[in-house]
């Protein structure tokens, strides 16, 4: 087991698979308990069936992050459930690339909805309990396309420089409070990020691109076991990475 992971709470969101699901197996096998959270309700409690079979703790709530009170729900099991909320991992996302001039307006609300607002109602939710306690551990997800933007990502990049800036201003506000902040920002990791496109020549260069370059979503549960084991005086603000292939 890896030090400061075993016995820590840890709310999930996006659970249901990629980065989510991947990350919650990890955590689960280095002895943390996990609350997931995801809109597909089936797949996160199969996974956490499989986790509780496994021999480790695991719960699952059906959790749509752009609903604030579902945020809250979630966190509120962890906290009856386990008494505390020691990490949340705001890891829900899509990426419904597209270039601006055609007009895709539902897909821009729905990328800023759950990108930027899922993340924000997720450090809303676990803030008074962890100001409380004067310790936690908050996991923000960003991206690459944070630091890089190309056509037909700009609503995605924007979205997740936002994570970056929230999270930024996030780690100068919960100094106080012994609070430890992290913002991860993968490259091409296998997914179903790409699925979220909805304009087809689109959504084939992406698949195109991660068919490959993408590397397995594990990469990210490293990340993420890698910011959490530190010793508690030590506080990972900032991951990027990418496959080693990936250019961009």
């Amino acid at each position: 087991m890896t030090d400061n992971i075993p016995g820590k709470v840890v709310v999930i969101t996006g659970a249901s698979s990629g980065l989510g699901e991947a990350v919650a197996r990890r955590l689960s096998a280095e002895g943390a308990s996990v609350v997931l959270g995801a809109r597909r309700v089936d797949r996160i409690r199969s996974l956490a069936d499989a986790l509780n079979g496994a021999g480790g703790k695991a719960i699952a709530r059906a959790t749509d992050v752009t609903k604030p009170d579902q945020v809250q729900a979630l966190v509120d099991t962890a906290l009856q459930a386990y008494g505390q909320v020691d990490v949340i991992i705001n890891n829900a996302g899509l990426m419904p690339h597209s270039p601006l001039e055609r007009r895709k307006i539902e897909d821009w609300n729905r990328t800023l909805d759950v990108n930027v607002k899922g993340v924000l109602y997720g450090i809303g939710a676990v803030l008074p309990h962890m100001i409380g306690r004067k310790r936690g551990h908050i996991i923000n997800v960003a991206s690459v396309a944070a630091y890089k933007v190309r056509p037909g990502s700009a609503v995605y990049a924007a979205s997740k420089a936002a994570v970056r800036m929230i999270s930024e201003g996030l780690r100068q506000e919960v100094k106080p409070y012994n609070i430890r902040t992290t913002v991860i920002s993968p490259g091409a990791v296998a997914t179903e990020l790409p699925d979220s496109a909805t304009e087809p020549d689109v959504a084939a260069g992406l698949q195109q691109f991660y068919s490959e370059y993408a590397i397995a979503a594990d990469s990210f549960a490293r990340a993420v076991v890698f910011a959490m084991s530190q010793p508690n005086d030590m506080d990972v603000n900032e991951i990027l990475f990418r496959p080693t292939r990936q250019e961009l």
